[in-house]
């Protein structure tokens, strides 16, 4: 899968909007295909720093996500809410979800 995080830093007069602003985007997002998550964080030292955790099933997945109406629309709709350029780590990883956290195994509670 290719896993992708970026912090988005935005103005922070449209800090608190932020999730309304890209609901569109993150509700076309989701709904691709090649999707197997689109998560918004926002950081809880700088009310201003969003975070999104995203995975696209593979590289074909990805390329469908950035050739997408909603991804163009984004890339004209959304910069003019930005204090700066986002951030981003993109990965290849060879895994389809989340593995566990051995190190905080949590008991079966059943």
């Amino acid at each position: 899968m290719i896993f992708i995080t970026a912090k988005f830093r935005v103005l922070p007069e449209q800090a608190d909007r932020w999730l309304e602003i890209v609901g569109d985007f993150t509700r076309d997002t989701r709904a691709e295909p090649g999707c197997l998550w689109f998560d918004w964080s926002r950081s809880v030292e700088d009310p201003a720093e969003y975070v999104l955790v995203e995975a696209f099933r593979d590289e074909e997945a990805g390329a469908a996500h950035v050739n997408s109406p909603h991804f163009r629309a984004a890339r004209e709709t959304l910069p003019p809410h930005l204090a700066e350029t986002p951030r981003i780590v993109n990965m290849n990883v060879p895994q389809e979800d989340w593995s566990l956290l051995g190190e905080m195994s949590v008991p079966d509670r059943g």
